[in-house]
């Protein structure tokens, strides 16, 4: 059976109200013959099918057809499609022609189908025709060449900001990180510790127990407000009735919940399917738990990230060297082994380790040596007089940069020399 050439391409150029937007699907007659004579023969109201044309009685090969993806509802929008779109896409596409973008063997032999986006409020034409011509051919030059490769959908998915949403949606994607616990129980306190951090890609902020057990899960919202693109822990600490948890610190915008290791692992691989159901990640916190590799055994579920905790109470009775802490963050490694045939596609850990326990610079250090990929960090940064100053000296101990990314701004970018491993 001969093979039926189909690809797929997308380029969104511009900005304001003449900004183009292309989706593309070009190939053989065999994929795209139906879909192309249904556009035609059978068009929806105001999003009728039309032939790209460089001039009336002049169409590009080869054959385009254009469909409009915002109703045409008056003379005014069809004028745009019809005039500055249908000019711009036919001479995208006779132009990838004459460059080697599309094969001269193919020209008879494929068809394309171009979604193009033109809002109502849009006005200069000579914008419409730029945009939408540019859009065309990188589109076009996309989809033959399989653009983007799945390195580069592993290197930007988390760190990329759709401009259009206005938002980005944090992930843990370039650990280690540095958490500050909010764990004092004033609002007040905690809006002036956000207010003061550092900008850097390397923190995240938890919302500690004894501050959400004051003021409840809404209180997130607070935090939320001041910190919008910040990775937001909810440390629920839960035992029971995880679900009904997770669902409560969801609404209030978390990005993260927190399951306390002592509690029954149905319990726990319950949590964790809600979290992760809700796009959230789950942590499971394994302070007082003898052994954290036996009872990840006992798991059904994979968290997303594990944490080896040392409570305050046991790091203010204890006293001379902290010896049981280092003792105690020596499970990093261990259980990154045990979740070594976990690994995502890209290479990644499936599971992050976090450790937590009156860290400190040099103690900040050690962990990161062990492997740690997250570093909880409360009072030596919380009950600072000097918050940024004490919070730079913890990202000081991380390698590499730890200020914002640059290269995650970016939207449009083909740049492939950024796929080097973190």
């Amino acid at each position: 059976m001969a093979k039926i050439d189909f690809y797929v391409g997308e380029s969104l150029i511009g900005d304001g109200n003449e900004l183009a937007h292309i989706d593309l699907l070009i190939g053989s007659k065999e994929s795209l013959a139906t879909s192309f004579a249904n556009a035609v023969s059978n068009p929806s109201m105001g999003h009728g099918g039309l032939l790209a044309c460089i001039r009336p009685n002049l169409v590009p090969k080869p054959y385009t057809l254009i469909i409009p993806k915002v109703t045409v509802a008056k003379m005014d929008d069809a004028s745009k499609i019809f005039g500055p779109a249908q000019a711009a896409v036919a001479k995208g596409v006779a132009d990838a022609v004459e460059e080697g973008i599309i094969p001269m063997n193919k020209l008879d032999e494929w068809l394309i189908i171009a979604s193009v986006f033109i809002h109502p409020a849009a006005t200069d034409y000579r914008k419409i025709y730029q945009y939408n011509y540019g859009a065309t051919k990188l589109a076009l030059k996309r989809a033959l060449e399989k653009y983007p490769p799945i390195e580069k959908i592993f290197y930007d998915k988390d760190r990329a900001k759709h401009p259009v949403a206005g938002m980005r949606v944090p992930r843990l994607w370039r650990p280690p990180y540095i958490q500050v616990a909010l764990d004092h129980p004033s609002v007040d306190h905690q809006k002036k510790v956000v207010k003061q951090l550092p900008k850097s890609d390397r923190l995240i902020l938890e919302v500690g127990t004894p501050f959400l057990k004051k003021y409840g899960v809404e209180s997130i919202k607070e935090i939320r407000d001041l910190a919008p693109d910040m990775f937001i822990v909810a440390d629920l600490k839960t035992l029971d009735v995880g679900k009904l948890e997770v669902d409560f610190a969801f609404d209030a915008t978390a990005d993260a919940v927190v399951a306390s290791g002592l509690a029954s692992s149905s319990s726990i691989d319950k949590f964790i399917v809600e979290a992760q159901r809700l796009g959230i990640h789950a942590f499971v916190d394994t302070m007082e738990v003898d052994d954290p590799i036996a009872k990840l055994g006992t798991l059904k579920q994979v968290p997303d990230v594990v944490i080896l905790h040392r409570a305050i109470d046991a790091e203010s009775a204890a006293s001379g060297t902290d010896e049981a802490q280092k003792q105690k963050w020596k499970f990093v490694p261990k259980i990154k082994e045990f979740y070594q045939d976990k690994k995502k596609a890209s290479g990644r850990d499936r599971v992050l380790v976090a450790v937590a326990g009156g860290i400190e610079p040099s103690s900040a250090r050690y962990a990161l040596d062990m492997g740690a990929d997250i570093l909880i960090v409360g009072r030596f940064i919380t009950s600072s007089k000097d918050i940024k100053n004490s919070t730079r000296q913890i990202l000081n101990a991380i390698p590499g940069y730890s200020d914002i990314d640059l290269k995650r701004i970016h939207t449009d970018d083909d740049d492939t020399n950024n796929l080097k491993k973190q």
